[in-house]
């Protein structure tokens, strides 16, 4: 089995560059779709259009519908052939890329991805996490290439909520123990081949900013401003993460994460805020040492990012509650079975139960 590493074809990441989205578009197709949500266009839509008034290329916006289901995919291809449209560009957070890229997909067209917020590592995977129309997981669908261009304008995420790119940090703080779990069990990543040690490299870099840069980057966002710590966390957040989690391969955080999603109480909290959690139960799976489940746990309560069922939104666990998510995680198409070693529901049931202890432990409660 070969080794396989893959990114987005081109990244750009600084202030201002929404501006010049026209004219990247420009180099890829005559007309595009730009999806996005109705609060996004109002709040940068004429940043946009302005940005294809001096370019060979058109546009057509269309709002989300708010999950990235067969549904709104459907609906989407068949507004793509009625407009007329060769490319596709998704503006707004993790739902809208994979919509985005799953469309494009299967219109055969380039697609740009424009986050304005950094709060997953979607923008630069070829994957679509694809649910059911009531949000429950259903699938991963793999796509053949990795987007066009993503490109991150910082002006505008240092806008966002600074909840947002804290749930980021939660997403790319399972990367580097998912990768090194793959990579101990052999296991094919969503490359569709074997781990890489650039791929691990970059999965420890984002480790490592996040744990040297996470709290600075959050009390300087807080105060509306984008250093250099806020920067270098947007990088780990999407490229870093991105690039780690599908060249070295996604494990027990996310498979968690999807079982979490059968709770109705957990839909309000953010994906990296539920990987976050995921992390810290697969790190009790694995039993590593307490420095280390320290350090994530540590870390996790300095950003703000849950470490307890009832900061997830889950007032009353019940043991009942707990199999539910360790029988979804344990589901035979997700990736809970990359961790090298055999999981049960019965063994996550209990690493989710110890998780949430040691997080009230943490917390002093």
């Amino acid at each position: 089995m070969a080794k396989i590493l893959i990114s987005p074809s081109k990244y750009v990441q600084g202030a201002g560059e929404m501006k010049k989205l026209g004219t990247y578009a420009a180099g890829y197709g005559k007309k595009a779709l730009v999806l996005i949500s109705a609060g996004g266009y109002k709040r940068i839509g004429a940043l946009i259009e302005k940005s294809f008034e001096e370019t060979e290329c058109g546009l057509i916006f269309d709002y989300f519908n708010g999950e990235c289901c067969r549904t709104e995919i459907d609906r989407l291809k068949a507004l793509i052939q009625e407009k007329n449209c060769d490319l596709v560009i998704g503006v707004g957070g993790g739902k809208i890329f994979d919509t985005a890229k799953a469309v494009a997909y299967y219109c055969k067209t380039p697609v740009l991805i424009c986050p304005t917020i950094a709060s997953t590592d979607a923008p630069c995977s070829a994957l679509s996490v694809v649910y059911t129309d009531e949000g429950v997981f259903e699938e991963y669908l793999f796509l053949p290439s990795n987007p066009n261009m993503v490109l991150m304008d910082t002006d505008i995420i240092v806008k966002s909520p600074v909840r947002l790119t804290v749930a980021g940090m939660g997403d790319a703080l399972a990367t580097f123990f998912e990768a090194r779990a793959c990579k101990r069990s052999g296991a094919i990543s969503c490359a569709g081949g074997k781990t890489t040690e650039a791929a691990m490299a970059l999965a420890k870099l984002c480790f490592d900013t996040l744990m040297e840069e996470g709290e600075k980057a959050k009390i300087a966002l807080e105060a509306g401003a984008c250093t250099e710590a806020v920067e270098k966390i947007i990088e780990a957040n999407t490229l870093l993460s991105g690039i780690g989690f599908e060249s070295a391969g996604l494990a027990g955080a996310h498979a968690i994460h999807n079982g979490m999603t059968v709770l109705e109480e957990c839909h309000h909290m953010y994906h990296g805020e539920k990987v976050a959690f995921g992390t810290i139960t697969q790190l009790v799976l694995e039993n590593v040492p307490m420095e280390e489940l320290a350090e994530v746990i540590d870390f996790c309560i300095e950003v703000g990012l849950p470490v307890t069922w009832r900061e997830l939104g889950v007032e009353t666990i019940t043991d009942e509650k707990i199999m539910a998510v360790a029988e979804a995680a344990c589901a035979e198409n997700d990736t809970l079975h990359n961790m090298p070693f055999e999981v049960t529901p019965e063994t996550v049931a209990a690493a989710l139960k110890a998780a949430d202890a040691f997080g009230h432990y943490y917390l002093g409660e």
